[in-house]
């Protein structure tokens, strides 16, 4: 996410005069390259924001726990990636395409989603906003580079230990993620459902300040490199026509409608890595439910639903 931090920011030519790289201690002293040249990684400390503008944390919820604080009390305006502050009330949990006028609530503390969520929700809200969503029921396909750089390196070790008749022995997941598929992202609750599928009820009520949202899903893991999907069974309040669907698919910020199963079009993940905007397919009338609409929808869970996000809120600000 640090990466793909810096390169939407070039990318983007938002407007800065100083940047620092901060790390832990183990990569300081390395340099990463901005606008084409180095930035020298200091290490993180309690003094590491001193006249910092805007502090984007990735560095995981124990980090962002301790130095978060801090960042904003030396008059940083923080955007955590983790989610730590996603659903403390005091601090707005952004989407800009959905809620851009929450970041004007901030007190110094901003949250990105989570990226499952974000992708999901591009495709949903604008569903919502013509037809009144009530409940979704849904399962996701999410690629390995969300769990980080060590599970893009474990996945290709396995595709390569298969292909020379070879054992490699899972570090990252519990089970070999090579030509297989895991029901299992995050840890498990009281519930049954584990922490990473309870995310799109919780933060998709915040984000569309719909309180009554209610979201069924199962999150998946698959031996895809990058960009998640979701298939997602929604119900509504009216009645939705897919003619309808793709008319307001259509027009919806930062989502592509891909829809010509016929011609073989829809949304792929390798279609949409590295891309900024989400891609929306597959719509058709849920079989299931009352005012149902089925639809498959895909996005860079490293772009839209991190760093694009991240920047997008900053843009905001």
């Amino acid at each position: 996410m640090g990466a793909e931090l810096l390169k939407v920011l070039e990318r983007r030519n938002f407007p800065v005069a100083t940047i620092r790289a901060l790390a832990s201690g183990k990569s300081a002293g390395k340099d990463v390259s901005f606008r084409g040249r180095p930035v020298p990684v200091e290490e993180l400390t309690e003094k590491s924001f001193a006249e910092i503008d805007i502090a984007f944390f990735s560095a995981g919820g124990e980090r962002s726990q301790k130095f978060a604080p801090l960042a904003r009390d030396a008059g940083a305006v923080v955007i955590d990636n983790s989610s730590t502050f996603r659903m403390n009330p005091d601090v707005p949990l952004v989407i800009p395409e959905i809620n851009p006028h929450d970041v004007k609530q901030h007190r110094g503390l901003i949250a990105n989603p989570n990226c499952t969520t974000a992708v999901a929700l591009m495709a949903l809200y604008p569903l919502h906003r013509a037809f009144g969503v009530r409940r979704v029921f849904a399962a996701s396909y999410q690629a390995v580079s969300g769990s980080g750089a060590r599970a893009i390196a474990e996945l290709t070790e396995q595709v390569k230990a298969s292909g020379e008749n070879r054992q490699s022995r899972p570090e990252v997941y519990p089970h070999p993620i090579a030509f297989n598929v895991l029901p299992h992202v995050d840890i498990f609750l009281e519930n049954g459902y584990t922490k990473e599928e309870m995310k799109m009820q919780d933060e998709g009520r915040k984000i569309m300040h719909l309180p009554e949202f209610q979201a069924s899903v199962t999150c998946v893991r698959v031996p895809v490199y990058r960009a998640h999907s979701v298939a997602v069974s929604a119900e509504f309040d009216n009645p939705v026509s897919v003619e309808q669907a793709h008319e307001v698919l259509a027009k919806a910020p930062g989502l592509e409608l891909v829809d010509e199963p016929k011609k073989n079009r829809y949304p792929m993940p390798i279609e949409v890595a590295g891309k900024d905007n989400c891609q929306v397919g597959r719509v058709r009338r849920d079989c299931a439910l009352e005012n149902g609409l089925a639809f498959w929808v895909s996005g860079d869970q490293l772009l839209k639903g991190a760093a694009l996000n991240a920047v997008q809120i900053a843009e905001l600000l």
